[in-house]
């Protein structure tokens, strides 16, 4: 038995999320299916965390063991061979058998892509947040500041997620500007649900000055997601990287 590691790049524009559903096409599920073809064996793939439906992904994680007896350079081009043209195989690693893709994971970094621009992008509508209104970029930036660190982020989680250590530390947060697409990576060790969209809700409302940086702090003691920021749609968000000792 081996215990492989894959990276894995998706739009996902056509999937109901990363996670196996009864009801619903997922990344997991049809990456399942083509390794059970290619293999013959019944395959669970574990990977290093959820994505929302239509969010992306440049570098997610996976791990699944393998009794087949296939190269593993040459499961990236077998698989890619079966499945859908939005989901690629980028990589492929044999690694311990006590890798996990999630457990072992020590941090992430997401990107999500804002087009600010009176007029929507008919050729960015899948892959960004289109924003019309001018946004105040240094207040964005300032405000960056206020979530490095380790803090509790409830008030910026889902309401109705059951998770109970709600503790989360952010190494980085930055925001760049190209014009106008405007671009925010953020690096943790982990992240609840809708987190990103919500910090990304947030930065955006302060932005557009409805909301002012000093709230960050109060949001933090508080923990009532009713008065952080909107959640930002899930098509403008990528998986970026996940980080292993």
């Amino acid at each position: 038995m081996r215990n492989i590691k894959i990276q894995i790049e998706y739009d996902g524009t056509n999937y109901c999320g990363w996670q196996i559903q009864q009801n619903g096409v997922t990344v997991q599920g049809e990456i399942t299916r083509a390794l059970e073809k290619l293999t013959g064996e019944e395959i669970t793939i574990h990977g290093s965390g959820r994505t929302d439906a239509g969010a992306h992904a440049r570098g997610q994680v996976a791990n699944f063991i393998l009794e087949n007896s296939i190269p593993v350079e040459r499961l990236p081009l077998a698989l890619n061979g079966i499945l859908p043209s939005d989901i690629a195989i980028i990589d492929a690693t044999e690694v311990p058998m006590n890798f996990h893709a999630r457990r072992s994971a020590i941090a992430k970094k997401y990107m999500y892509h804002i087009y600010e621009s009176r007029y929507r992008s008919a050729l960015l509508r899948n892959y960004s947040y289109h924003v019309h209104y001018k946004l105040d970029h240094n207040k964005m930036k300032e405000a960056t500041k206020m979530f490095i660190g380790t803090h509790d982020f409830k008030a910026f989680m889902a309401s109705g997620s059951d998770i109970q250590d709600t503790v989360r530390t952010i190494y980085k947060l930055d925001i760049v500007d190209r014009g106008k697409n405007l671009y925010i990576y953020i690096k943790g060790n982990g992240f609840l649900y809708n987190m990103v969209r919500i910090i990304v809700g947030t930065l955006i409302e302060i932005g557009m000055d409805k909301m002012q940086i000093s709230q960050i702090e109060k949001l933090f003691e508080i923990k009532d997601r009713a008065m952080a920021g909107h959640t930002a749609p899930s098509q403008g968000l990528f998986l970026d990287r996940v980080y292993y000792p």
